[in-house]
């Protein structure tokens, strides 16, 4: 088996995505030409769009749209190249407009654009090792001015703290209410922002005090799972393989990603930490963590972390979720669900 395939096994136990469906006959008059597309495309492809003409209508123009962007026209029944390099991974939906006498009519077709990186197998090192609360639900770790801080879950349990991380000592913590299932935190702009589960809303405290500012609504239907930033913008993850940049001003998804690697999405990113530019995310359920590059999604490594699991002697220890990076150590801290122990380590190639 190939190194990359080996990779891809560790983090998903995979499942292969097809291509782009094929056209239904939707548009009676005209259809997009996919007959030369390939099952999927890469950032480093050109896509020809083109039309079939099966009734032979007089073709005075096509209009040639990419996730509804008119991207560029041609006269007649010309066909159009559009390079992909600064589309993101996922599908793009193409769409013709083709104008005939007085009339027009779209024919539409939908491709996968996929990574062409292999990623690259990371390895660990295990600098040190921490006592950890055997009754958190970890959610979401962060560093903030040298203090560890923790999110849980679990409706009824979920709160977030700062802890001494030597010791595994509670410093100060900020219980959900009851009803709410806690997810991710990042800090930012001198704010903490929490994320909850199913329930559609984060929280909003100041980052001194730890006091309660203000509540915010989800404005798109999708969940709470981990959270991270930059200095500008927060990511956060919604259990899909979906990354989302959030304004943390209005609190307004503007955008997202689309993980890769190879040709398989990668779903159920959890837990997010953006460190030297670039993601580092847990992948619920699996004992790894992916890099993924930030602009176009694609997995550029893999960290194996299984080997950890021989420490763990929690009986109710469930998966890896936490990552947290001290820029004063210069070293990731990562631990579980219910673990007993949070590890510190170095990563390299």
């Amino acid at each position: 088996m190939k190194k990359y395939n080996f990779l891809a096994v560790i983090l998903l136990g995979i499942t292969f995505v097809g291509c782009g469906e094929k056209n239904k006959g939707e548009n009676s008059l005209f259809n997009i030409d996919d007959s030369a597309f390939p099952a999927h495309f890469t950032q480093k492809e050109a896509v020809s769009i083109g039309v079939l003409n099966p009734k032979s209508t007089e073709i005075d123009s096509i209009a040639y749209f990419v996730n509804d962007k008119r991207v560029g026209s041609t006269k007649g029944a010309e066909k159009f190249k559009f390079e992909l390099k600064d589309q993101k991974l996922g599908y793009q939906y193409l769409k013709a407009t083709v104008y005939f006498g007085s009339d027009s009519s779209d024919a539409t077709k939908r491709i996968e654009l996929v990574s062409d990186i292999q990623p690259k197998a990371l390895k660990y090192k295990i600098v040190d090792t921490f006592p950890h609360d055997t009754k958190a639900f970890t959610e979401g770790l962060e560093f903030n001015n040298g203090i560890l801080f923790e999110s849980t879950g679990q409706e009824g349990d979920s709160y977030f703290r700062s802890v001494d991380y030597k010791t595994g000592k509670v410093i100060k913590q900020v219980n959900l209410p009851k009803e709410d299932f806690g997810e991710g935190i990042t800090f930012i702009n001198g704010k903490i922002f929490q994320l909850t589960w199913q329930q559609k809303k984060g929280y909003i405290y100041d980052a001194k005090t730890l006091k309660l500012e203000k509540t915010f609504t989800y404005d798109k239907d999708i969940e709470g799972w981990g959270m991270t930033h930059d200095d500008k913008y927060i990511y956060h993850s919604d259990g899909t393989e979906k990354i989302w940049k959030m304004d943390p001003n209005t609190q307004k998804l503007l955008d997202y990603i689309n993980v890769y690697s190879g040709s398989s999405k990668i779903k159920r990113i959890n837990e997010l930490e953006l460190i030297n530019g670039k993601f580092y995310v847990n992948v619920w359920q699996k004992d790894a963590i992916a890099v993924v590059n930030p602009t176009s999604g694609a997995v550029e490594g893999i960290l194996d972390l299984s080997g950890l699991r021989k420490f763990i002697k929690a009986p109710n220890a469930e998966v890896l979720n936490g990552i947290a990076y001290n820029p004063q150590t210069k070293t990731f801290f990562v631990t579980g669900k219910y673990w007993e122990k949070m590890f510190e380590i170095t990563i390299s190639e």
